[in-house]
């Protein structure tokens, strides 16, 4: 059984959906401040906090757990501009918490969601694993200390650890069973679409216009979150007791903030209006992973590389659900 913290989220739900598909038994472990328990129908829940360790004890010897993946962590690069406090609690303390937790039950095997936010702004695009970390956001410098805490683990208790730096998580599951809600919500494609929602009522909001990128406006690479939660799955095969492993996951493709919005306005069929403001603490210019480590050794190669489709899958789930998740 795999005991997956932050199953309720986002990402975490698609890699509890796609574990389920292959076959594998899941508890999901979850605060529900960001997460949504109707999109993990069907699967154990816990709700508590990465603070209770206790807790975290109880359920890692309640079920026969064997391995964790771990995405319960603060995302918002903004936020944690602002508030620090917040981001050294909860993903580092709350990290902390639980692998003492799973040292004191015996389990050993760990599969990390960090970032691209680790490498700050690289020195060289696309970006491989040899890049040197230098966040430039207390959100990356947290994700950094949690992979170097992981390190200090594999050496000193033998853990076996796989951490997935992926970048711009985007789309929903093709089939329409799972989506993205945040609030607020601060990723760019579901806020270009969610602006439509609205009836035009709110204007996309670009931060600035200025980057040294062929529009001026940030570049990403937008990895869908179908492809995520495959890479997680086959992170749980290439484990080695005593070592730490990491991966970039991306497409290898970057698309500009202009390029998303041309993408959305052929999916919507919306003019999709923006103002550009000032740039956003904390964004680098450029962001592009080099895959050559994933597709090698993890055998993993993103499926869903056309922005326009990855946008198509998030708009048809939000279609659907404009008030997001339904509450029991």
């Amino acid at each position: 059984m795999i005991l997956v913290t932050g199953g309720a989220g986002y990402i975490g739900s698609h890699a509890v959906l796609g574990l389920r598909e292959s076959g594998q038994d899941v508890v999901v472990f979850d605060d529900l401040v960001e997460g949504h328990a109707e999109s993990v129908a069907g699967v154990p829940l816990v709700q508590g906090s990465l603070a209770d360790r206790d807790l975290i004890e109880k359920t890692l010897r309640d079920y026969p757990v064997e391995a964790v993946m771990h995405f319960a962590a603060r995302c918002y690069v903004g936020e944690s501009v602002t508030n620090p406090a917040k981001y050294y609690q909860d993903n580092a303390v709350g990290m902390f918490q639980l692998l003492e937790a799973m040292r004191t039950v015996g389990v050993n095997k760990f599969v990390f969601s960090s970032t691209c936010a680790v490498y700050g702004t690289p020195d060289q695009v696309p970006i491989t694993e040899k890049c040197e970390r230098r966040p430039i956001s207390p959100y990356g410098t947290t994700k950094r200390f949690c992979e170097e805490m992981l390190e200090d683990y594999c050496r000193a208790y033998d853990f076996a650890v796989v951490a997935l730096r992926y970048f711009n998580a985007s789309g929903s599951d093709p089939q329409g069973r799972l989506g993205e809600w945040h609030n607020p919500e601060t990723h760019l494609i579901p806020r270009i679409l969610r602006c439509e929602l609205s009836g035009q009522t709110e204007r996309l909001q670009v931060f600035g216009n200025d980057y040294p990128t062929p529009d001026g406006t940030c570049v990403r690479d937008y990895i869908h979150v179908t492809d995520l939660a495959e890479a997680h799955r086959l992170a749980l095969g290439v484990m080695k007791a005593g070592e730490f492993q990491f991966f970039n996951l991306g497409t290898g493709k970057g698309c500009s903030v202009i390029e998303v919005i041309e993408a959305a306005r052929k999916v919507t069929g919306a003019e999709v209006p923006y103002d550009v403001v000032g740039r956003r603490a904390g964004d680098p210019p450029e962001l592009v992973a080099a895959v050559d480590k994933a597709r090698d050794v993890l055998g993993f190669e993103a499926s869903y590389k056309d922005i326009e489709e990855t946008v198509r899958h998030a708009w048809n789930w939000l279609k659907n659900h404009p008030d997001g998740y339904p509450k029991a």
